[in-house]
């Protein structure tokens, strides 16, 4: 996550000139290994030091001279690093050799010791995105199938759905090869939600063709007419949702356009495969289709329309309710900005328990000065160790000694501390990687060494999330802004219209907001990557059934009075919505269930959620709101030519 941050953050810049000034990165994962002795710990943390990866291990012996006795020792050092008979080491793992280190760590430490850190988290996250993804798929795609085959009247209809928009996901994935590389949340998303979100356009198109099929008996002008008659609600489906996802790539924090960049390939090849290679697939092979008919699964609908709009008033009121709250509970929600927490039932969260037990929370920061002048650097360091939440500073003025000048010093004792131009200071917290005590205790680092020099430099997992923090909440206005525009004016040119568009946003963007104010209201903390990129997908992914909705109900308009043209729109259209909603909600649902990452698995209970919710709206709200404003939308639509008489 820390790769995605612009170039221009503190903590980033701060990281850079670490890496710049000192050869000892930040340690990045605590090993704990427990029932040993002093010399048996010793042996561990050379074991440690020889695995491949990683570049340094840091133990007792490094802060007090272990010839003299423990109990002649700062007692609260000593229980930083061995508290009964648990030894805890400090360790730092290359980048990019994540997963090689911690799977040599775990296999030579076993099952009764623990291993927690930002390293284990990335390890974690890298080896569970392909297996979850599959596993995803696996369940997805049989649920998808059994949901086609009740929509349709032939055995063979779902697989040309699932190949025409299967054989763009695979493109869409291999093309990612000329971007170098995608993060862990693209790779477990964005195929998935490529596949829910674009076999709308197949259905429409297939829908068309399987009803001009009995008005012609020429398969060839059965799928022109289908094309034509498709291609505008596929044309305005696709379009808001490729404008939504383009709003991603305008984010500031790295992985909302390395997510976007992959959705808006998979839309155009999808849009393409359903436009010129669905088509092909279909007339060449449409005698399988006849062949394969079966009886419709689906009930009959004729009726239902006059049950909901009875309801219209009702539906209005409701919404008129709910907004306003939803929208204030949806800014009003806790977040988290990193990864979250592992669950309890796999290794990596039980072993962050297991650790913070024994040793309780141990946040490394590490604070760059200028180099040179010693009675500051002694000031500064006597004030960070008066902090509350600050157990412990290692620096060279408190652990040598600030009279003893570090040129008389072998560069071995000084090395840590001290570059050409910079002193390093680590400060260990007891808070967690982030929440209010540890961004306000950031803030309090940040404002004292401010008060000793003019450009003190800080970094560490809190310093980072804190930058985050500040990023993605611009983010989410910019994001919201250009998603909400785009579609607007996609919907404007499509229905050539002022009110339509609006009613739209409304519908759709309420359910957004419902689905948002959830976590408040069941004090859940939400992680913020995916209340950003859901508030997007959303709003582009569900506005199709609205389109689809409202593109009928039009139709019908011009031909017979509102009341009747939407209870027929209700009647006829209601399952082909609800078959889209129920792949995205399916989608959504899967991933929630299959991921133990906390963003991919928020990102999904989000998403199928918002899809119900999408349909809910769509159904009862979205046409009284169509019946209610039907002289306001007749005049602020260019040539409506609504029906007049009665």
């Amino acid at each position: 996550m820390v790769d995605y941050l612009p170039g221009n953050s503190p903590s980033l810049q701060a990281t850079d000139l670490m890496e710049e000034e000192f050869d000892e990165p930040v340690e990045n994962a605590r090993v704990m290994v427990r029932d040993v002795s002093i010399t048996e710990a010793l042996d561990y943390k050379e074991k440690l030091g020889e695995i491949d990866g990683v570049t340094n291990v840091m133990w007792l012996d490094d802060v007090i001279d272990l010839k003299v006795p423990l109990e002649m020792a700062n007692e609260d050092t000593v229980e930083s690093y061995y508290e009964g008979e648990s030894a805890l080491f400090s360790i730092t793992i290359e980048e990019g050799k994540e997963v090689e280190a911690t799977d040599a760590i775990y296999a030579l430490i076993g099952e009764d010791n623990a291993l927690a850190g930002e390293a284990v988290n990335t390890a974690v996250s890298q080896k569970m995105t392909g297996s979850e993804s599959m596993y995803a798929a696996a369940l997805l795609v049989p649920m998808i199938i059994i949901i086609l085959v009740i929509s349709t009247t032939s055995w063979v209809e779902p697989v040309f759905f699932l190949t025409a928009i299967g054989v763009s996901v695979l493109i869409n994935l291999g093309t990612n090869i000329f971007i170098g590389e995608i993060s862990f949340v693209t790779q477990s998303v964005a195929p998935i939600l490529q596949l829910a979100v674009s076999l709308d356009y197949a259905i429409f198109l297939l829908h068309s063709f399987s009803d001009y099929r009995k008005e012609t008996s020429d398969p060839k002008e059965a799928m022109l007419r289908a094309m034509k008659r498709s291609f505008p609600a596929i044309i305005a489906s696709a379009s808001t949702t490729f404008f939504g996802f383009t709003a991603l790539t305008f984010m500031d924090f790295g992985i909302g356009a390395d997510l976007g960049l992959n959705l808006l390939k998979g839309i155009l090849l999808s849009f393409i495969s359903v436009m010129v290679f669905l088509p092909a697939l279909t007339l060449m092979f449409y005698k399988w289709i006849d062949r394969t008919k079966h009886r419709s699964f689906v009930p009959d609908f004729k009726g239902i329309g006059k049950h909901v709009m009875k309801l219209r008033v009702p539906s209005f009121i409701l919404l008129l309710i709910v907004i306003v709250p939803a929208f204030l509970a949806q800014n009003e929600t806790s977040f988290i900005y990193g990864t979250g927490e592992h669950p309890d039932n796999t290794r990596a969260g039980q072993d962050v328990e297991a650790i913070q037990e024994e040793f309780g929370k141990n946040m490394p920061m590490v604070l760059l000065v200028p180099e040179g002048d010693r009675a500051k650097e002694e000031e500064l360091v006597q004030d960070l160790e008066d902090m509350p939440l600050v157990s412990s500073v290692m620096s060279y003025v408190n652990l040598v000694s600030p009279a003893i000048p570090p040129d008389y010093l072998e560069e071995s004792m000084t090395e840590s501390f001290y570059s050409e131009n910079y002193a390093r200071i680590t400060l260990y917290t007891e808070t967690d990687a982030e929440g209010e005590e540890a961004f306000s205790l950031v803030e309090k680092v940040k404002e004292t060494a401010s008060s000793y020099y003019d450009e003190p430099h800080l970094l560490g997992e809190s310093v980072t999330l804190y930058d985050m923090r500040d990023i993605v909440q611009d983010d989410n206005t910019l994001v919201n802004t250009l998603t909400v525009v785009t579609v607007a004016l996609v919907l404007v040119l499509t229905f050539r219209s002022i009110s339509i568009p609006l009613v739209l946003l409304v519908t759709i963007q309420s359910s957004v907001w419902v689905n948002l104010s959830f976590p408040y209201f069941t004090e859940t903390p939400l992680v913020y990557v995916g209340y950003l990129l859901i508030s997007t997908i959303q709003l582009a992914a569900t506005v199709d059934y609205a389109i689809l909705f409202t593109e009928y109900y039009n139709h019908l308009r011009k031909e017979m009075p509102a009341l009747q043209a939407i209870r027929k729109t209700i009647d006829d259209k209601i399952f082909a919505i609800f078959v889209s909603a129920a792949i995205l909600s399916s989608v959504g649902f899967i991933l929630f269930i299959t991921s133990s990452n906390p963003i991919v698995s928020s990102i999904g209970l989000l998403l199928g959620r918002g899809a119900l919710l999408a349909f809910l709206m769509v159904v009862f709200v979205l046409p009284a709101l169509l019946v209610l404003l039907d002289g306001f939308i007749r005049r602020t639509t260019w040539k409506a030519n609504f029906y007049k008489g009665e």
